[in-house]
């Protein structure tokens, strides 16, 4: 019997479906508050409070600050392993990048949910 020991850690099947689910609702997001902007007549603060108070659509903002940072760190990965050949380094930099990106869904939950 033969273990694919590459399994334990990444999948490159996994991470290319990853990154296309994750591409396709950071663009129905995209497009999504495009259409809010291009239907509004004029955008004020009343407004888009009023969106983001919304239960859905902190929901949908939620799911999108996720798939940003899983479609960041599959990218920081790829990027990393192909450039960076010094594995210390390498670790160094994904610690810190990646620290960096969940700082970012930290702060965007609290802004997020402080709305």
């Amino acid at each position: 019997m033969v273990i694919n020991q590459a399994s334990l850690k990444r999948d490159g099947v996994q991470d290319y479906v990853s990154l296309r689910a994750t591409a396709l609702l950071m663009t129905a997001y995209t497009f999504f508050i495009l259409y809010v902007f291009l239907s509004t007549p004029e955008m004020t603060y009343e407004i888009w409070s009023g969106l983001f108070a919304n239960l859905g659509m902190k929901i949908f903002t939620f799911i999108t600050l996720l798939c940003i940072w899983v479609h960041t760190r599959i990218g920081l990965w790829q990027v990393l392993t192909d450039y960076v050949k010094n594995a210390t380094v390498r670790v160094v930099l994904s610690f810190i990048l990646n620290t960096i990106g969940l700082a970012y869904v930290v702060a965007g939950l609290f802004i997020l949910w402080g709305v």
